[in-house]
Order: structure tokens, then C-alpha cells, then sequence
């Protein structure tokens, strides 16, 4: 064995490497079948100028008005080109930007009606499947809340490695 190879690891490490792994791949692939979820929906309704990274982002923002900063720490928005969107939102009319009075290099957004109606388009979806999730016995509410835990155990785990926190 090289000094570069990693030990092997006892089953039971195994074992879990390998559900971690797997956790990891289906949190990737349920966020991009979220996005292709809200396209459908729009698509099926008409709404062609607005994609759903963008609708997510009106969805979280809500009746809140804030800078471009606070999107990510407030955790709004997770994506690298906050900027992009937020200009073309502007520009179809879905938010509505202005500088702030204290601090002029600092730019407050809220929605417009017309992003109001996309918000609320987003949240009517949101009702719709968790009433389906629970009609259907997909999952109930302690199947919902114990994974919900347990990915905020994972993403304040995540935050420490990230602030070298151990």
C-alpha cells in the first residue's frame, strides 16, 4: 500500500461512507428536481420569462425587503450570480430595487406585485404537494421533521468545518 492510498476502513465505517455518499447525490439531485418541478409548473401556466432559480429566489424572499448581501446570509439565495438575477428581475418588472438612503452603495429589493403573483404561485405548489405527500402516505409529519433535523444537524456540522470550528 502507498503512503497516498487511504487506510481501508472497518465495515461499519464503510457502511456508512457509503450512505453519507449516497445522501450527499440524492440532496443534489432533489435540489435540480426541485428547479425542473417549478419550470413544469410555470411552463404549464404560461410563464415563460422567468426561470425557476429565479422564481425560488422571489418565493424566499416574500414580503421581506432586502439587500443583495442578505439573500445569502439570510439564505435566501445559494447561487454564485445573485447579481445576474437580480438585475433581470428588475428588468421584467418582478422586483423593484432601490438605493439605500444610509448607505448609498447599497441596493434594497422587494417584490412588485407581478413578483408577488409568482411568489404566490410558488407557495400555492408548495401547499398543493405537501397535502399530497401526506394524502398519499408518502410521508407524515414525524417521517418530515426527523428529516428535517437531521439535515440542519448536517448543514451546522458543515458551517463549523467551513469556520474551523471543531
Amino acid at each position: 500500500m502507498s503512503i497516498y492510498e487511504p487506510a481501508p476502513l472497518p465495515a461499519g465505517e464503510k457502511a456508512f461512507l457509503a450512505s453519507y455518499l449516497d445522501a450527499l447525490s440524492l440532496v443534489e439531485r432533489l435540489h435540480r428536481l426541485l428547479l425542473d418541478v417549478i419550470k413544469d409548473e410555470f411552463e404549464r401556466i404560461g410563464v415563460l420569462d422567468i426561470n425557476a432559480v429565479q422564481a425560488l429566489l422571489l418565493f424566499n424572499i416574500g414580503d421581506n425587503e432586502v439587500t443583495a448581501g442578505e439573500l445569502k446570509t439570510r439564505g435566501y439565495y445559494q447561487g454564485s450570480n445573485v447579481s445576474y438575477n437580480l438585475k433581470k428581475l428588475v428588468e421584467m418588472d418582478y422586483m423593484h430595487h432601490q438605493r439605500c438612503e444610509i448607505d448609498r452603495r447599497s441596493v434594497r429589493v422587494k417584490l412588485t406585485p407581478k413578483g408577488r403573483s409568482i411568489r404566490d404561485t410558488i407557495s400555492n405548489l408548495f401547499k398543493r404537494q405537501a397535502g399530497e405527500l401526506g394524502s398519499r402516505d408518502i410521508i407524515d409529519t414525524a417521517g418530515i421533521d426527523q428529516i428535517t433535523t437531521s439535515l440542519r444537524r448536517v448543514e451546522r456540522y458543515w458551517s463549523d468545518q467551513i469556520r474551523y470550528i471543531y
